[in-house]
């Protein structure tokens, strides 16, 4: 293979990643607003643009800064990786305030918890199988 062929199968090869993220990306951001029940012209505001730029996002025709994107995660309350597609698990505020909290424990007191979250979900999952 030469120089070239290289260079242009690893652009072909980014081009694809950019353009599912930009996919994902614009289907997300449409399906969460309007499960937050906002218009395009109301995310505008609150991201400081207006409902014409949000319908470009969302369409992909064009693709937000990172300080953009951070300002819809937050103003839909969900983290930058569920908004983009990355996964699939919506954390809410005070599910990220809790995390925090834990992260700061001591190395001892942060096994604690988890050993009991760990505990709680042994148990549900028990009792689901049993149901």
């Amino acid at each position: 293979m030469t120089f070239y062929s290289r260079i242009f199968a690893k652009t072909l090869i980014l081009l694809a990643f950019l353009i599912l993220i930009i996919m994902n990306f614009g289907q997300n951001m449409m399906l969460i607003r309007k499960q937050k029940k906002l218009s395009q012209a109301a995310l505008g505001n609150i991201i400081g643009t207006s409902g014409d730029v949000v319908g470009r996002y969302e369409r992909g025709d064009i693709t937000p800064s990172i300080d953009v994107v951070a300002k819809i995660a937050e103003a839909f309350e969900v983290s930058i990786d569920y908004l983009i597609g990355k996964t699939k698990i919506q954390v809410d505020k005070e599910a990220i305030n809790r995390l925090e909290s834990i992260s700061d424990l001591s190395q001892e007191n942060k096994q604690f918890v988890l050993n009991l979250i760990d505990m709680a979900l042994r148990d549900f999952k028990t009792k689901k199988a049993y149901q």
